[in-house]
């Protein structure tokens, strides 16, 4: 019998080895290995190199996917991390908690009927090994004298840093927290990103040139005016961290907590940071109930799970196709032992001083014409679900500081910044000197949306300020 000539067909779609469910859930450990042998090089041959990119094309970043895939398959692991970074600042990052299924491989050709090309693992993999072997971003050609301040180490902040250090721009970062990351260290679990790789990120950005000020909260510690007034630019990458308030009935009970504070206090807990403030509940034994269906309710229930939890439910409204988180954690959490409780509307919280359960209804889907359905609630159908601890994960706001008022920076109707528009370069605020990008602008929302505004702050500042990228 011959050879199958194409790749696609002679190796099927496979990711790195998964560690083990029952060893993975005792720990914080992300739960994919590395690909081995000629296992990166095989995925990268999947590539059909379609002609018309619709992964690029679904890629917020805009990737050049087909091309860095052939640069894998013929081993120039270094060129193939150089061309990523040419639209990635954060390539490793994005290769861990982007959903690809939702994004460049939700659209891959292969994806119907042969699996897709596993685009995430592979850009995983190559950044790793290059960085491991010694490569680094290209360096400035020239260096220059203009100053731009970044408030907010996060994705969107990392990104913009990245950016204007290759333009020869000197970056200060200023953050609150003791490491940097935003919600990369203290928001997603290390199951997810394993801190050691941030710290990576930051010692190359170091080597690029920028400069971190950590537990720095601008407002607090520094005026902002003086940041503006001793820089040429100022880029805001403030986030998303203020919850939104479902209003139910018993959620001031001992007992209920909201999503992000408990993840961070956990990621605090885990890098031995801690402080007094950092309040994580004793979870062993306990039922645990998460109401939301998005990535950080994914998060709350996979990290109950290893906190101990004798049984972890996720409630959520909507059915499974509707929910907005990424389809591969649904699995995990599942694989995970994680209790799924579709089409079901909270009600209220109920304890007698403390939580007992969830009073839920069941829900039906209606299209109403808008574009996603509605979730309706089923007349008579209200039932109580057993739970110790509940844990709100319904979204969070843009969190803009106090002093934008008073800096002449406009919000929206929404309460996140003003970006853009006729009269103004992108991600430009209607302060000329200042520019924002991120949750901020967004609302809650994607990691690779964060590192796609910091980019294009990035050239818009360098823009402004006449420098050539």
């Amino acid at each position: 019998m011959s050879e199958r000539p194409f790749p696609f067909l002679k190796f099927a779609r496979a990711l790195p080895s998964e560690i083990r469910i029952p060893i993975r859930v005792v720990n914080f450990r992300e739960i994919h290995a590395d690909f081995v042998g000629s296992e990166r090089v095989d995925q990268a041959s999947r590539c059909i190199d379609c002609g018309n990119p619709y992964c690029s094309w679904g890629c917020p970043l805009g990737n050049r996917i087909p091309q860095w895939l052939k640069l894998a398959r013929e081993g120039r692991v270094e060129d193939a991390a150089t061309l990523m970074h040419e639209t990635n600042p954060l390539p490793e990052i994005c290769g861990r908690v982007c959903p690809h299924d939702r994004l460049c491989e939700g659209v891959c050709t292969l994806e119907e009927g042969f699996g897709a090309v596993s685009i995430g693992a592979i850009e995983r993999s190559i950044t790793d090994e290059a960085i491991r072997r010694g490569w680094r971003p290209p360096e400035a050609s020239r260096k220059t004298d203009k100053r731009v301040a970044i408030i907010g180490a996060g994705p969107a902040g990392l990104a913009a840093a990245d950016r204007l250090a290759r333009a020869g721009v000197s970056a200060d970062v200023f953050d609150r927290h003791e490491e940097i990351g935003g919600l990369l260290t203290f928001g997603i679990p290390s199951f997810k990103l394993e801190k050691d790789i941030v710290r990576m990120r930051r010692r190359v950005l170091e080597e690029q040139g920028v400069r971190f000020h950590l537990g720095v909260e601008v407002g607090r510690d520094m005026a902002f005016a003086s940041l503006v007034d001793d820089h040429d630019a100022v880029f805001m990458a403030t986030g998303a961290y203020t919850a939104v308030d479902a209003g139910l009935p018993g959620q001031d009970l001992p007992g209920v907590i909201v999503a992000l504070p408990f993840l961070i206090a956990n990621a605090r807990q885990q890098l031995g940071i801690a402080t007094a403030a950092d309040v994580l509940p004793d979870l062993k034994g306990k039922r645990v109930v998460v109401l939301g269906g998005g990535d950080t309710a994914m998060d709350c229930v996979r990290t109950s799970v290893r906190l101990g939890a004798e049984r972890v439910t996720c409630v959520y409204r909507r059915d499974e196709e509707n929910m907005p988180g990424s389809r591969k954690e649904v699995k995990n959490a599942r694989d995970e032992g994680v209790i799924f409780r579709f089409l079901a509307q909270p009600l209220a919280i109920v304890g007698n001083g403390f939580v007992d359960g969830v009073a839920i209804a069941d829900t039906r889907l209606v299209a109403d014409g808008d574009g996603r359905a509605r979730a309706e609630i089923v007349a008579d159908s209200a039932q109580t679900i057993p739970a110790d601890i509940v844990i709100l994960s319904f979204g969070f706001l843009a969190s803009p500081p106090d002093w934008c008022a008073s800096a002449g920076i406009e919000l929206d109707g929404n309460g996140r910044l003003k970006v853009g528009g006729a009269s103004r370069l992108p991600q430009q605020t209607t302060h000329p000197k200042v520019f924002a990008g991120g949750d901020n602008v967004r609302g809650a929302d994607l990691v690779v949306r964060a590192v796609l505004d910091g980019r294009e702050a990035a050239r818009a500042i360098l823009s402004q300020l006449g420098v050539v990228a």
